[in-house]
């Protein structure tokens, strides 16, 4: 046991994934240069540094908004799983959210596809936006799981977003970089709607992806004011065709190529039994439209050109 305060920095990764593995009673001992961990026959060290080089604590902390944790959570699964990696442009390796006198609305994509929700539970009177980086964005669902916190603050404080509930404050810095601007590609001008069974869609998906090996191969979609006709053909695995039913389909016939993935990753965020969509050309993109419990949901889906 310590008999006096010591402070000092060790990795907080390094720390929790040694912990992890550890069986038994864990017994931690400290030393000049290290922090030394003994359990049963492992015994390890992890080097330490000086406290003096964390960061300094940011004194002021300005309060926008307080969420609801559910609906913060239920918003970000909608739109984070979309958010690239390490995309070449970095705008889009991000979250970005927006809050205007009217609502707040999270928007998210790869490139090939694009994810949003709009809420008017909240809304602001001067508008704002922030890009937040994918990695801040998956942390913070993890704190939100597992600290089960009724509210969360957002604010702001310098330069940083800052997420708080009654047992922490989450900082996260801000990319920089300008997100793709994506409302003309959401206008809905010109398009046709109809609906279809959502889990229908999903199986015939399902199957379609498992022709295809590892390899990008464009799924072909056929439209018509009755059905849906789906088919695929790899060469090295086998083919596929199947027909779903469509309701209230409002053009004769739309023939468009996804793949099938793209397609797919989206529909797993929707409950909705029938799902509302709008399709135009062979060259725009699909749109899938939902409302519940206050949130409205978007997906879109670019196509496949036929020389793909």
């Amino acid at each position: 046991s310590f008999t006096e305060s010591k402070s000092f920095l060790v990795s907080g990764k390094k720390i929790f994934d040694l912990i992890k593995e550890l069986e038994g009673d864990i017994n931690f001992s400290l030393d000049k240069n290290d922090i030394k961990i003994n359990s049963g026959k492992a015994k390890l060290t992890l080097n330490i540094k000086d406290s003096q080089e964390f960061p300094v604590f940011p004194e002021r902390i300005e309060n926008l908004m307080q969420l609801d944790a559910k609906v913060l959570l239920n918003l970000l699964d909608k739109v984070s799983f979309i958010i690239p990696q390490n995309n070449s442009n970095q705008a889009l390796n991000g979250l970005l959210i927006e809050i205007s006198n009217k609502d707040l609305t999270m928007t998210a994509t790869n490139g090939h596809c694009l994810a949003q929700v709009k809420t008017d539970k909240y809304h602001l009177e001067e508008p704002i936006s922030w890009l937040i980086p994918r990695r801040a964005i998956f942390e913070l669902k993890k704190i939100i799981e597992t600290t089960q916190e009724e509210s969360i603050f957002l604010g702001k404080c310098k330069n940083q977003l800052v997420f708080s509930g009654e047992s922490f404050n989450f900082f996260t810095k801000l990319l920089a970089d300008q997100f793709p601007e994506y409302n003309p590609i959401l206008n809905k001008n010109g398009f046709s709607d109809g609906f279809v069974n959502r889990m229908d869609l999903v199986k015939t998906l399902r199957r379609s992806v498992c022709l295809l090996s590892g390899q990008f191969i464009p799924t072909q979609f056929s439209f018509t004011s009755d059905d849906l006709a789906i088919s695929i053909l790899n060469k090295e695995v086998g083919a596929m065709q199947e027909r779903i039913e469509l309701k209230n389909f409002s053009s004769n016939s739309i023939e468009i190529r996804f793949y099938a993935p793209y397609l797919l990753n989206g529909l797993q965020v929707f409950e909705d039994e029938n799902l509302h969509f709008y399709l135009s050309t062979s060259s725009k993109p699909m749109i899938i439209e939902s409302e519940k419990d206050g949130i409205n949901a978007t997906y879109l889906v670019m196509p496949v050109s036929p020389t793909s």
